[in-house]
């Protein structure tokens, strides 16, 4: 759960933190080996019935945080075999992105109906009346359940006068809106990575630590020792998530502390996919298209596509904020690598796509990007005034990008911009369950001339699995940071020229940013 800070997000940071570190200081095959016994160096167990199971199951985390493949109990071999495939700067996240450790996981039941000790053995008995099976009886005095004759439905949950029967879901399955996951023939939970979009909200789910993702921490750092000029791309959600003191500059000035070359805020990147996705509509709908879609969330667009094949003509052609802020620091300067740090697992699959491998070369979330901190030792405490730097920025239209509404919000001013008389009705879905509805309806022809906004996690890109603090706390960090901003709109943009003059922005892109940008702003500014 973000924002609590538990057993499990402790047991992630520390593996993230270890992989970091072993980067950092170019460990061998067998300081790799020794890694689940420097993390777990007790001979007692402290969490499994046993320490063997513990380091056994922090093995398979720290293979699939170094990007290698995860191994079933089955498989045998060291720890670090494969460590050499993943030694390149070249790798990229292989499928399967989410993995379930088979050995962690618990074997929770699917969805069971059970009567707790707060029933009481009522005279009404509502439970039984209501149930359509005749599932419920009374035995010693207190409800009871024949689960053969179960069904599932709830109704006695909703009739129980003191809610003293539950209905009881596996937090994974519950949680993932595209139906991936089901059982295995032992009842451990298994991916249909058929289904799977990567969103990755049955990894924050599981209170057991048994799903994982696979991290470019230790490909990112090696890039980074080897002297090469790696750039981060900072997404907007990334207020409050490295510490209470997260301005922009002090952001900025952490990433050159991780070794990075410099750091951009992605949020001009959201600027230009505001442009570009105000233009589609007005161009397209309802001349064109029934309806128009956004694309910025990998989730929601990889769902559509995965569920509804016929309506994919209907999303956006733009490319993200991911992929233009990347596209854009390589163009100016020529040689660069692109990380880009953000609160999302699905980006990771985004950048698999071979289109996108050439512009985003490494993707971490913010809890990798704290790993990375903790190996480092560094703290925004400890950053100081004189390493405040100018940090290039969005407006706040770009930044809401990262809230449930917000991208849709900001195609709309934009469209109101270019002709106030157009009116855009807008329909959002924030999590995978409500993006099917949407959809759904979508289908039937009931969101004609709609703009349609699709979040793959419940709260927007604030929720995404990658996230360090509680995905409202986040949310309202975000809004303050909206009402922050220097320019509200892409239109208010100092770089808004740029946007829009594609000739002119073909031309400015080849400079350096930094010797360019008295240039760009004060003819922005003129104009």
């Amino acid at each position: 759960m973000r924002g609590l800070d538990s057993t499990k997000t402790s047991l992630r940071h520390m593996v993230f933190t270890e992989v970091a570190r072993f980067a950092y200081e170019g460990g061998s095959k067998e300081d790799f080996e020794q890694l689940p016994y420097k993390m777990l160096p007790s001979e007692h167990n402290k969490y499994r019935s046993n320490i063997f199971l513990e380091r056994a199951i922090l093995g398979e985390r720290l293979r699939t945080a170094m990007g290698m493949p995860y191994r079933p109990a089955s498989q045998g071999g060291p720890l670090s075999d494969g460590l050499e495939n993943a030694d390149v700067d070249e790798h990229y996240y292989t499928p399967p992105l989410i993995n379930v450790i088979k050995f962690a996981c618990n074997s929770c039941p699917e969805k069971k109906v059970m009567v707790t000790e707060g029933c009481q053995g009522c005279l009404e008995h509502p439970c039984m009346e209501v149930c359509p099976k005749k599932a419920i009886s009374m035995k010693n005095g207190k409800s009871y359940i024949d689960q053969e004759k179960c069904i599932k439905c709830g109704k006695c949950v909703s009739a129980c006068p003191y809610s003293a029967i539950i209905k009881q879901e596996r937090p994974c399955t519950l949680a993932c809106g595209a139906g991936a996951i089901k059982s295995d023939e032992f009842g451990r939970a298994h991916i249909d990575q058929d289904k799977c979009v990567s969103c990755g909200q049955c990894l924050v789910s599981c209170p057991f630590g048994a799903i994982v993702d696979k991290s470019q921490i230790y490909q990112c750092i090696k890039s980074i020792n080897k002297g090469e000029k790696v750039y981060a791309a900072v997404a907007p959600a990334f207020v409050g998530q490295f510490g209470t003191d997260s301005d922009n500059q002090k952001v900025r000035a952490l990433f050159k502390h991780l070794g990075f070359r410099d750091a951009r805020e992605v949020s001009i990147g959201a600027d230009m996919c505001t442009v570009a996705e105000a233009r589609d509509f007005l161009d397209e709908v309802p001349s064109k298209l029934d309806f128009m879609a956004t694309s910025c969330c990998p989730a929601w667009a990889a769902f559509a596509k995965k569920n509804f094949p016929e309506l994919s003509k209907n999303i956006s052609m733009a490319l993200t904020p991911m992929v233009l802020t990347a596209r854009m620091i390589k163009k100016r300067h020529p040689g660069a690598k692109v990380a880009f740090i953000g609160p999302c697992a699905a980006k990771k699959l985004e950048a698999m796509r071979r289109t996108i491998r050439s512009d985003v070369d490494f993707v971490l979330t913010f809890e990798e990007v704290a790993g990375m901190m903790d190996a480092r030792n560094v703290s925004l405490d400890d950053i100081t005034e004189e390493e405040f730097l100018p940090f290039m920025s969005g407006s706040g239209d770009g930044c809401g990008f990262a809230i449930s509404g917000g991208v849709a919000d900001a195609v709309v001013h934009r469209v109101h911009q270019i002709d106030p008389s157009i009116e855009v009705k807008v329909a959002k879905a924030e999590g995978l369950a409500e993006c099917k509805k949407l959809l759904t309806m979508a289908k039937l022809g009931k969101y004609n001339g709609y703009l349609l906004e699709g979040m793959g996690c419940p709260g927007g890109c604030v929720g995404g699995a990658g996230t360090i603090k509680a995905p409202a706390q986040t949310a309202k960090l975000v809004q303050a940071e909206i009402k922050n901003k220097a320019g509200q709109t892409p239109s208010d943009s100092k770089y808004m020229f740029m946007l829009e003059n594609l000739e002119e922005r073909e031309a400015l892109m080849n400079k350096d940013f930094q010797s360019g940008a008295d240039e760009w702003e004060k003819k922005a500014f003129n104009d």
